[in-house]
């Protein structure tokens, strides 16, 4: 649900009047209201903020929240008031603020209307033509990673991406999301004797950790022929809106054709994408 709030707080603030509407100039004609496009409620304005504050930093107490809105303390207060009683926020026991039930029920609509593969088509589309090779979006789906979503170049020698595949997460470009996992699942995805597909491979456990926490450390995972000695991939972490990682996306290409000169650049773009699509999802810089 967390994906899409900045969605279920505009159909919220759509809906619920929290604000007074002081000054608000309406002309009418023809039978219909007039209103500036530019014209912008204030106090809606600012309970949109705190909405989202409570979204990315849930259990936070008024006094925090009111500091990463720029409001003060009281009226921080009166407009969480206002969204409890509306069950929009829960408040908890040490009084720090959650989404709360309503924002559940509006949750289940919006996951229906809006989803990762319709955000990322674009991205997928765009970066596809810009480095004309196979890109590929791939989520966690118990120890491995699935491909959700594709988009090839029309060039006869290229790499051949399955919607459905499954790939285990300690190798090759699905590392890039293995690697921002928590710990727990960190150490059930890597096994102590981890298959070797490739002389590429990685053979240890230990060198498998070793690599994910350079991944952290650069945010994006190389691969040179670990899972096919022919092939060379680049993947970058997608975040969502409470900087948990998703998803991966990741470019494969040909080895023989992806020069240590090009690498870089591609590297760029594929980083570059898959912020975007972390934004598109809520993710803020810097959150991670």
């Amino acid at each position: 649900m967390m994906r899409n709030v900045f969605v279920l707080c505009q159909i919220y603030f759509l809906s619920v009047s929290l604000c007074d509407t002081q000054n608000m100039t309406l002309n009418f004609e023809g039978g219909r209201s007039m209103v500036n496009e530019n014209y912008q409620v204030e106090s809606v304005s600012k309970a949109f903020d705190l909405l989202m504050a409570v979204a990315r930093y849930p259990h936070s107490g008024v006094t925090d929240l009111a500091k990463k809105t720029d409001l003060t303390k009281s009226r921080a207060f009166r407009l969480l008031h206002t969204m409890e009683q509306r069950q929009v926020v829960i408040r908890d026991k040490e009084n720090g603020y959650r989404l709360g039930n309503s924002m559940l029920v509006l949750g289940i609509t919006a996951s229906s209307q809006i989803d990762l593969v319709k955000l990322a088509n674009p991205i997928l589309e765009e970066l596809c033509q810009r480095v004309n090779e196979t890109v590929q979006l791939r989520i966690l789906d118990g120890n491995e990673a699935l491909c959700i979503a594709k988009c090839e170049p029309s060039r006869d020698l290229r790499v051949h991406a399955v919607v459905g595949r499954r790939r285990p997460l300690y190798a090759g470009s699905p590392k890039a999301l293995l690697a921002f996992q928590p710990r727990e699942t960190i150490e059930r995805c890597v096994p102590a004797k981890p298959e070797k597909f490739t002389s590429n491979s990685l053979g240890t456990r230990g060198a498998i950790l070793a690599e994910l926490s350079k991944i952290q450390q650069q945010r994006y995972c190389l691969s040179r022929g670990e899972v096919s000695d022919q092939l060379v991939s680049i993947a970058a972490p997608v975040f969502a809106m409470d900087g948990s990682a998703i998803a991966a996306l990741n470019v494969a290409a040909p080895a023989f054709r992806t020069h240590d000169s090009e690498l870089e650049h591609i590297i760029r773009l594929v980083t570059s994408s898959a912020e975007r699509l972390s934004v598109g999802l809520g993710w803020q810089k810097g959150r991670i």
